[in-house]
């Protein structure tokens, strides 16, 4: 076993204490911002690409025992978390613009109640542009939501159909009105190599969602999912030279309008980036709560992962016992993992990460990566600044490459 020094202050003012640890494991010195992700599980129609945890309607939500679920699912985290600070929530589905208004205030005054919230805290709700969930935007916005994410993912009515979406381009600009006539923040989801979609139609709704100058897009690229519709059934989608075209062009046309891009999927105008997502991306700390949530901790002594049960019915009967049985998967990351899970989220980042925050995140020396991150930069993969990890241009347009070198 090799000693760890455990530094005074975490002991108190008379020396530092020597305990012995086990050799392969990881210590932390500080533990990295804190997010909160909240899972709404329902939707009226599951879209035929989605393969995110989302279950269509049955009658009307059941919002009293979600919450009395919900609040049973935070209250027995809280241990993993007490004392921190939440910098970010982040409401996504599944749809839950389809809350009551009141069930969201109940909501948020229940994390409020629990978690050290920042008052300045990013707090983003994930919204269909369904006139019904539009009318309720200031409601919610009243209730804490500061930044809205609208599913548009297009604004012509044919690809709507052909993506089984429940709303018309009518309805998706009606929406965006709304939405930025009640918070300062709004993201505009699109998505682009749609059925039959060409490179006019791929900038007609590019320069539409343009128009409304949101501070944040997100700008995917429509893949085939396994165990979804459409990778049984699949559509006749543009080639992958038509598919690079339209993203060269999507770069151009946002950057030339003042959206930087600077994650792989997500471009923002200056102080407009999704500070929940960057916190993904920087390897830090989020809670994950409700049906089928996933969640990163950090502690002292290493880095745990949690996941919640998926089926939402079962995971509101299990939570409320309160004897842990709604958790699917609680597990320690091991440190032959955290390599690859820590690159797999910075590399995402166009300017990357500083070189120290690999050890600060992971409680691993930077020599544990340095074999990768030489052959990756001798590929032409990775800048050759040692200060900090980020992928050249080549490297971030081979992603795939780049991470393949971390994962041993």
């Amino acid at each position: 076993m090799a000693p760890t020094v455990i530094p005074a202050s975490d002991t108190g003012p008379s020396r530092p204490r020597v305990v012995a640890r086990p050799a392969g494991t990881t210590v932390l010195t500080s533990q990295p911002p804190l997010s909160l992700y909240v899972h709404v599980p329902w939707c009226v129609r599951k879209c035929p690409y989605c393969d995110f945890n989302s279950h269509e309607l049955q009658g009307d939500i059941p919002e009293d025992a979600y919450l009395a679920a919900l609040q049973a699912d935070l209250e027995q985290a809280l241990p993993l978390v007490w004392g921190r600070q939440v910098i970010s929530i982040f409401i996504g589905g599944g749809t839950p613009s389809l809350l009551s208004a009141a069930a969201l205030d109940r909501m948020l005054t229940l994390i409020r109640t629990c978690l050290n919230v920042l008052p300045d805290a990013e707090v983003t709700m994930e919204a269909n542009p369904g006139t019904v969930e539009a009318s309720r935007f200031a409601d919610f916005a009243a209730s804490g939501v500061n930044r809205i994410s609208l599913g548009i993912q297009s604004f012509d009515d044919e690809a709507l159909r052909a993506l089984g979406r429940i709303h018309d381009a009518r309805q998706a600009l009606a929406a965006v009105d709304v939405a930025q006539s009640v918070v300062g923040r709004v993201n505009l989801d699109l998505m682009y190599a749609l059925p039959g979609q060409s490179l006019e139609g791929c900038l007609q709704d590019l320069n539409r969602a343009m128009s409304f100058q949101t501070g944040h897009l997100s700008l995917y690229h429509l893949t085939l999912e396994p165990n979804t519709v459409f990778a049984k059934y699949p559509p006749q989608l543009p080639d992958d030279d038509d598919s690079a075209r339209m993203q060269d062009l999507i770069s151009e046309a946002t950057a030339a309008g003042g959206w930087e891009r600077y994650e792989v999927s997500a471009y923002a105008k200056p102080g407009e980036r999704c500070r929940h997502n960057v916190n993904y991306w920087e390897f830090g700390d989020y809670l994950g709560i409700g049906p089928g949530a996933h969640g990163k901790l950090s502690f002292h002594d290493g880095i745990s992962r949690h996941a919640k049960l998926k089926n939402p019915v079962t995971w509101m009967e299990n939570a409320i016992k309160r004897d842990g049985s709604h958790v699917a998967e609680e597990r320690r990351v091991t440190p032959a993992e955290l390599p690859f899970e820590f690159m797999l989220n910075a590399l995402r980042l166009k300017d990357g990460v500083s070189s120290r925050s690999f050890s600060e995140r992971t409680g691993l020396s930077i020599l544990t990566i340095m074999p990768a991150v030489t052959k990756a930069i001798e590929r032409g993969l990775l800048e050759k600044d040692l200060s900090r990890l980020r992928a050249t241009p080549k490297g971030w347009a081979f992603l795939n490459d780049l991470l393949t070198e971390f994962l041993n």
